[in-house]
């Protein structure tokens, strides 16, 4: 991974290998980013995807193989037990243009990722919310 900062804005490149969730939360861990957004497009060749069910409180995950694209991620940074939180959405087409999507688990980029994270001043916490069954920001 590779990055250059402008002002409270970062653009990254990730490289071929690299699992983007691990690599931008150590990313903002580093750069002590504790609050901000992130949004990025790529290819990845392996992917992990969640969809929650309100009914049980559980998430699904899919895990996925082969040439993607990564049309859109969005998501944004927090923190949890004074960690770095993502909380990251992605779309995936594939060779056929099927697109899928949903909460990102885990994805390894196959060619080139990139992303800007965009930092924000100030810490917003998270907490699990036992009514719903996720991590809610916590104001």
């Amino acid at each position: 991974m590779e990055f250059r900062k402008f002002g409270q804005k970062y653009v990254l490149r990730l490289d071929k290998g690299e699992e983007v969730v691990t690599t931008l939360k150590n990313f903002c861990r580093q750069n002590g980013i504790k609050l901000g957004s992130v949004t990025g497009i790529g290819a990845v060749n392996k992917a992990t995807v969640g969809l929650f069910e309100t009914a049980t409180k559980k998430y699904h995950a899919k895990e996925l193989t082969g040439d993607m694209e990564i049309t859109g991620l969005v998501g944004n940074i927090s923190q949890m037990n004074g960690e770095v939180y993502l909380h990251l959405h992605i779309t995936l087409v594939d060779s056929s243009h099927n697109a899928v999507g949903g909460h990102l688990n885990s994805a390894t980029i196959s060619a080139t990722g990139e992303f800007i994270v965009d930092a924000i001043e100030g810490e917003v916490d998270r907490e699990f919310s036992e009514e719903i069954g996720l991590n809610l920001y916590k104001f």
